[in-house]
């Protein structure tokens, strides 16, 4: 057995070896082969309805394939009127209240793969309801912003799609090289005026999209800044960390790379 990934999560995949009845193998073969095949098994006791079974399991293993790249079809403008009706509809529900909102999407008007895109969010994010407002195709790897109407600061964040993982949370911290930022002069000259500071995750406008370079052996690098703030939400910015965020050339996540500092006077 091989290992695919869907939403994150290691998806067991058949061995690609040769085996009785392989769709790969019947999708080669002409219907004189098969014939021949056929008859060829009868000889050697093979039970016919047993090539029967498996030609069955292959179409329906073929017809049940996992979804293909998240793309620009799962983008949809919120309408100004929906948190309002949707508010009003999932209130009294006794429901999972994000889950109340992924079924008002469908009755709003939002396509199908909007709402597949939100179902798919609400599951990795362990229950956040959240909307793709914006989609960038970077190659390998593709930008989102999501919009999280129900969030109390932030209502922006990013995700990097279609990539191994397929969904990666640029909010993630625990994703971001902090050991190499905290051992750095610039952090420890900045601790020094700020005691309590360190990263958080980017107060995003849902507009700008971070830069992207060419990485090595032909992968790519998204360039990603975060507020560096003295202790709680509201206290006082000390400057900006800036990370890249690398992929090979088949879009395998390598890891994050600190990149520097920013003084908050030349932002």
């Amino acid at each position: 057995m091989g290992e695919e990934w869907l939403l994150g999560v290691p998806v067991a995949t058949p061995h690609r070896g040769r085996n009785v009845g392989s769709c790969n193998e019947d999708a080669r073969l002409s219907p004189l082969a098969k014939t021949r095949r056929e008859a060829s098994a009868k000889s050697r006791g093979t039970p016919y309805l047993l090539l029967v079974f498996s030609f069955v399991a292959c179409l329906t293993a073929q017809s049940q394939k996992l979804p293909g790249k998240i793309g620009a079809s799962a983008v949809w403008q919120i309408p100004q009127d929906f948190m309002v009706s949707s508010h009003a509809a999932c209130d009294s529900s006794s429901s999972d209240y994000a889950k109340c909102m992924i079924t008002q999407m469908a009755k709003a008007g939002a396509p199908p793969d909007a709402v597949t895109f939100t179902r798919a969010l609400y599951k990795e994010s362990h229950g956040e309801f959240g909307v793709m407002t914006g989609f960038q195709d970077e190659g390998p790897v593709a930008f989102a912003w999501i919009t999280y109407p129900l969030r109390a600061n932030t209502n922006y964040g990013l995700l990097l799609l279609n990539g191994k993982p397929p969904i990666i949370n640029v909010e993630d911290l625990k994703l971001l090289d902090t050991k190499t930022m905290r051992q750095s002069f610039q952090f420890q000259d900045l601790r020094r005026q700020f005691p309590n500071v360190d990263v958080w995750p980017g107060d995003r406008d849902g507009k700008i999209w971070p830069n992207s370079q060419a990485g090595p052996n032909g992968g790519i690098q998204f360039t990603v800044g975060y507020p560096l703030i003295d202790g709680c939400h509201a206290c006082r910015h000390a400057g900006s960390a800036i990370f890249n965020w690398n992929f090979d050339a088949q879009g395998k996540f390598l890891g994050t790379t600190f990149q520097g500092m920013i003084d908050p006077s030349l932002k």
